[in-house]
């Protein structure tokens, strides 16, 4: 009795503490300015979050389970099935999901199908760097193909004539939200019996023929930064779409090891001390033995609950970023002459990430210019990532191959950039901007 007793007065007492929470954070919402233009800074990205996201954080705070517990559980499995997946892995962040997801293709356990050093993954040099990168580190070989502007994605027709005796697989991110042509890739990928793997860290929430973007790779990546869809601080996922490689990317983010049991748990295979493995002793136990070179990416739950808060609000933060996305289109199209639009692939409905924009040829003026000019009244920017990544210091020397040029990879290098349309902004920070453009338009 006196155990349930207390059980229950703590039960109260969390109860007063998430009230409290919840109190605190409405009434702080409940003081935000209005936009004051000039002053106030246009975030390119940003995070978006309210009452929710703090009690689920505080929630999870007073369990004090500081690895993967209850809300990891939930936030993979509402993941899974919303991108109808055999599983959603949780981990400390996106480029980690595509570390993990790359290095589970060389899993031994795969056969002949594995990924071994020297084989070719097709690309694209127009990326953020942690998309080859785990290409690179499992001594792998990029094969970079061109882009087309205007959906900054690679070109069908370029990845098709990429493909070599010693390609393996197809690594492409959805830029910026805007997915690449997933029927025309997939037709590749299948054809020549590549794996395909879908960096989806930027968009969670972006459709293709309907159907999430995620859910078309043997296996995909999400990342939970505060600048992309949904956020958990840090954070990502990997997406496996089968048993077998669920089993391998779980045991490449726990260490490498053997076991599947979840944090605090024991013999959940039911065989902990009854197997042999390799040569250790019979009945060695399962929990500590390894069978890949693994690492520790786990997130915690914190994260996870934050995840689970922001997953409700997937639908409003999609919705916001195609309605602002398509008013900076409606507003910058007086200017199409001067400025290449984003636009999205046909069959697609992105969620978006941002507004990419490239300068038309014969302009009148530079990208720099222009930038300065933004950034003069406190709008952010960002170039397209890396532009051409074979042009940056740390990737002058390695092993790779082109397949065709690189002109509008250069193309986005010298005259591309990209501006907010995240949901944090309001109708008169996108009006702000669009009257922006058109003061700079109008000087020149």
């Amino acid at each position: 009795m006196a155990s349930s007793g207390m059980n229950a007065e703590l039960g109260e007492l969390r109860n007063k503490i998430l009230a409290l929470v919840e109190e605190f954070e409405t009434k702080r919402n409940s003081c935000g300015q209005l936009f004051e233009p000039g002053v106030d800074t246009v975030r390119y990205a940003g995070r978006v979050f309210g009452a929710p996201e703090l009690r689920a954080a505080t929630d999870a705070v007073l369990d004090f389970w500081l690895t993967a517990g209850r809300f990891s559980e939930e936030f993979e499995g509402r993941l899974a099935q919303f991108l109808n997946a055999d599983a959603v892995l949780m981990v400390n962040s996106g480029s980690s999901a595509n570390l993990v997801a790359i290095t589970a293709l060389t899993s031994p356990t795969l056969g002949d199908r594995r990924l071994k050093p020297g084989d070719e993954v097709i690309t694209v040099a127009a990326s953020f760097p942690t998309t080859v990168a785990p290409i690179l580190q499992n001594q792998l070989v990029p094969v970079f193909v061109d882009i087309e502007l205007g959906t900054y994605n690679a070109i069908p027709e370029c990845v098709a004539a990429a493909v070599g005796p010693k390609t393996r697989a197809i690594m492409l991110a959805h830029t910026l939200g805007n997915p690449w042509d997933v029927g025309a890739i997939k037709a590749i990928a299948d054809k020549h019996d590549l794996w395909l793997i879908e960096d989806n860290c930027d968009a969670l929430g972006s459709l293709y023929a309907g159907r999430p973007t995620a859910s078309f790779g043997h296996i995909s990546s999400l990342s939970f930064y505060p600048a992309h869809h949904i956020t958990t601080g840090e954070g990502g996922a990997v997406v496996c779409s089968t048993p077998e490689l669920t089993r391998i990317a779980r045991s490449i983010r726990d260490w490498g090891r053997d076991c599947h049991c979840t944090g605090g748990a024991d013999n959940s295979c039911g065989h902990r001390f009854s197997r042999q493995f390799g040569t250790l002793p019979p009945g060695y136990d399962h929990k500590y033995v390894y069978s890949h070179i693994g690492y520790n990416l786990k997130a915690t739950d914190i994260q996870a609950a934050i995840g689970c808060a922001q997953l409700d609000r997937l639908p409003e933060f999609t919705a916001a970023r195609r309605h602002n996305h398509a008013y900076l289109s409606k507003g910058l199209a007086p200017f199409a002459d001067r400025l290449l639009l984003h636009h999205a692939t046909p069959g697609s409905n992105p969620s978006w990430f941002a507004y990419v924009i490239t300068l038309q040829e014969e302009c009148g003026f530079t990208r720099e210019e222009l930038l300065r000019f933004l950034v003069s009244r406190k709008i952010e920017t960002r170039n397209l990532f890396s532009g051409n990544l074979l042009r940056h210091p740390g990737f002058l020397d390695i092993p790779h191959r082109v397949a065709g040029g690189l002109e509008n990879t250069d193309r986005i290098t010298a005259d591309t950039f990209f501006i907010g349309c995240y949901p944090g902004l309001t109708q008169p920070h996108l009006d702000y901007v669009i009257d922006s453009f058109a003061e700079f338009m109008a000087r020149r």
